[in-house]
């Protein structure tokens, strides 16, 4: 009976969450201070209760207090897709679908990013508050940095640059959290501190590098999002930093919380307490590793934990005060949240409560704004300016060709939610060009069929990429060039690169459309094909928007936010954390295929002048670099300005170049307009070894700014005191 109560009391907590409760204890008054606040729950908690809080839900059943679980988000709340997120046996819940984190990155719009994850966390408010479904702690964004294109989660990173990562971090941090002075919409959980890019054996290995590259840019986008975004919980990494398991490590105390202000919820990844003892081997039994997971910093864990704890306090390895002391950081995050608040100031706590005639995930702002990141993402990697195929002339058209199992695919990846619809490639084109144009399609090349349609047809658009999820087991990539979590990339090659091959022999008016999680190094396309675009995968408007980039409606400028190379022989071995050995774009000394920040348009821009207001930088100072940038073509579009550093007379090593600044314009044809970056002292700081701080060295830095990494178009010099 006692066991049938206790799930009824809990179902009907949920229930009132938001709604008008009377206050009996102290730590329900909003008024009062934060750690009095829990210090008041704390003592009224029994031993037994706050070792079940270290689970991922921090109720209380007995005091009425009501916490929230968490849930998966990285490009769109997660109530179903591929994993069953959401609960197992549950009808998914839909939700709004945008690109790969991967994709959102190409766009270089930090605006953008902020208000994918405002509608990402208002959806996790109102689907918890309305339906009971889900947890307003989001397990987003992903601030591991993609060093090497052969990882198998690169989806889920916004890209190779820490500096760049970081910025896009904190505004999807931002995004969520929303900007309430008392109250969170909801709460970021960044992944996976730290270090955390290798699949094959990412459960035992080890990431190795030195206390620089730890510092200037492994955990840069922790950093950022922690002090900058104001997130107060993220997720600690399955694999050893130099020799020691993350979930273990003293940097989680020592430096996200000590110096970084880090107080709410740390927690370990899926099944990691286990694997310090079946893969780490990192101690002979479970309460040891208990109570050192405990002593880290680790307050929420993804795991059978229980039985760890309980015989860890058993043998006098932890204390009540142990359990106190990490807890604490649950309750500050639940408190933001506003769950633990008797009142009906949390105006989120509103959302999802009214008389909704519409969810929010089959709104119209909410599919517009879907349409506008999948737009924004898209990379028009190359168009040959002597054949100008793109875009495409639709009133010229009498046959298209579509090619490609991808093109009649919407593919979801493991973190993708359930989306309202989805409209594939060849719907999307479909939709664009109406009942005048004989469109034919083909997934391949069996009995000729792809050949003969591309022989008939005015123009041939080849649609390729991975599977996300590789059509398979869990821990297997039957194809080469494919990845996933679990699974790293074992080639860079590109499958269907025959099949492009064939169609455009049959047909040399061949667009490639690449939809993929990660490069590729396709060169024979590169050489040959005309016109080749770049998107990630899983958006719900990933073929409207691939149409109208295709037929000149929206103007490209998505910019890659890794380094493809030409020849996995480019990279170094993918164990091998210390990037100084000729990884990224900041070291690699080779020509690339595309480089970082590459990505074309349908018009041009002209860079005319660089101005400082000011010659030099100072230690804790910002300087304004403005930039003059005109549309010199016929149709209006989009730049993105980007500003690198590069050090001149640095005693210390530094990267060839590393960006420090970015923005992307809107300019109608032949428009001019000054564009402002700030560029900041504490951004060009390297980390000092002897004296254990950040230090602004002193000298000559040359300012570079152009529309990629390697397309600088002006240059300045300045002094660094």
């Amino acid at each position: 009976m006692k066991n049938l109560i206790l799930p009824l009391v809990f179902l009907f907590c949920i229930n009132i969450v938001g709604a008008q409760k009377k206050q009996q204890y102290p730590f329900q008054n909003p008024n009062l201070d934060v750690e009095k606040r829990i210090d008041n729950l704390l003592s009224l908690m029994t031993l037994e209760e706050k070792v079940a809080v270290l689970g991922t839900n921090p109720s209380v059943p007995r005091l009425g207090v009501v916490g929230t679980g968490h849930v998966e988000g990285l490009h769109g709340l997660a109530l179903g897709g591929p994993a069953g997120w959401g609960g197992k046996g549950k009808k998914p819940i839909t939700t709004t679908t945008f690109p790969q984190a991967y994709g959102l990155g190409e766009t270089w719009d930090v605006d953008l990013i902020q208000k994918v994850a405002h509608v990402e966390g208002y959806e996790a408010r109102y689907a918890l508050q309305k339906y009971n479904r889900g947890g307003l702690v989001i397990r987003s964004p992903n601030a591991d940095i993609a060093r090497d294109p052969r990882w198998g989660r690169t989806e889920e990173s916004y890209g190779e640059d820490a500096f760049f990562n970081g910025t896009m971090t904190v505004a999807f941090v931002k995004g969520l959290q929303g900007n309430h002075p008392k109250y969170w919409q909801s709460a970021s959980l960044m992944k996976h501190f730290l270090a955390n890019s290798n699949e094959d054996g990412r459960t035992y290995t080890s990431s190795d590098f030195d206390e620089r590259l730890w510092r200037e840019y492994y955990s840069v986008p922790f950093r950022m999002g922690i002090i900058e975004g104001g997130s107060r919980a993220y997720m600690a990494s399955y694999n050893k930093v130099n020799g020691i398991p993350a979930t273990v490590h003293p940097m989680l105390k020592d430096i996200t919380q000590k110096e970084w202000g880090q107080n709410g919820i740390i927690c370990t990844d899926g099944g990691a307490f286990k694997l310090l003892l079946s893969d780490h081997k990192y101690y002979p039994d479970s309460y040891l590793g208990a109570a050192a997971v405990i002593k880290a910093g680790i307050n929420q864990f993804l795991d059978d934990y229980k039985e760890g704890v309980d015989g860890a306090i058993s043998k006098g390895y932890l204390t009540e005060k142990d359990i106190d002391e990490v807890i604490r950081g649950n309750f500050r995050v639940m408190i933001k949240l506003g769950m633990l608040d008797v009142t009906a100031d949390n105006p989120y706590a509103k959302i999802g409560t009214g008389k909704d005639t519409i969810d929010p995930w089959n709104s119209i702002a909410h599919k517009k704004l879907a349409l506008e990141a999948t737009q924004k993402s898209i990379v028009l990697l190359k168009n040959d300016p002597s054949k100008r195929l793109l875009p495409l002339q639709k009133e010229m058209l009498k046959t298209v060709a579509i090619i490609g199992l991808r093109a009649d695919q919407v593919l979801l990846d493991w973190y993708s939610g359930t989306p309202p619809y989805m409209i594939t490639p060849l719907q999307g084109i479909k939709n664009k060009l109406g009942s005048n144009v004989e469109i034919l399609y083909a997934k391949n090349n069996a009995d000729g069929k792809a050949a003969s349609i591309a022989k008939k047809a005015d123009f041939v658009i080849v649609v390729v990429g991975n599977h996300p999820v590789c059509n398979a087991g869990w821990n297997d990539c039957p194809v080469p060039s494919e990845g996933k979590e679990a699974v790293d990339r074992q080639s860079l090659t590109l499958e269907q690169e025959d099949l492009i091959k064939i169609a455009y022999q049959a047909n040399p008016k061949t667009v490639v459309a690449l939809i993929s999680s990660f490069p590729y190094a396709i060169n024979w396309t590169q050489e040959n094909i005309p016109a080749i675009v770049h998107m990630a995968q899983n958006s719900q408007e990933l073929g409207t928007a691939l149409a109208d980039v295709l037929f000149g409606d929206y103007n490209p400028a998505g910019r890659l936010t890794q380094t493809w190379v030409k020849d996995i022989t480019d990279l170094p071995d993918l164990l091998d954390y210390n990037i100084r050995n000729g990884r990224t774009y900041m070291y690699f000394q080779g020509k690339p295929l595309y480089a970082f920040g590459h990505g074309l348009s349908y018009t041009s821009f002209r860079y005319n002048s660089i101005a400082t207001n000011k010659e030099n930088l100072e230690k804790d100072k910002t300087l304004t670099v403005s930039v003059s940038v005109s549309n010199t073509g016929k149709v209006d579009g989009e730049e993105v300005v980007q500003l690198y550093v590069k050090s001149i007379d640095s005693v210390v090593q530094q990267p060839i170049k590393a960006l420090k600044a970015f923005q992307r314009v809107a300019l109608k044809a032949g428009e001019t307009k000054m564009v402002n970056l700030t560029l900041k002292a504490k951004d060009l700081e390297y980390w000092n070894t002897t004296k254990q701080q950040f230090e602004l060295e002193k000298g000559q830095i040359e300012m570079q700014v152009g529309g990629a990494s390697d397309a600088i178009q002006l240059t300045k010099k300045i002094t660094l005191k």
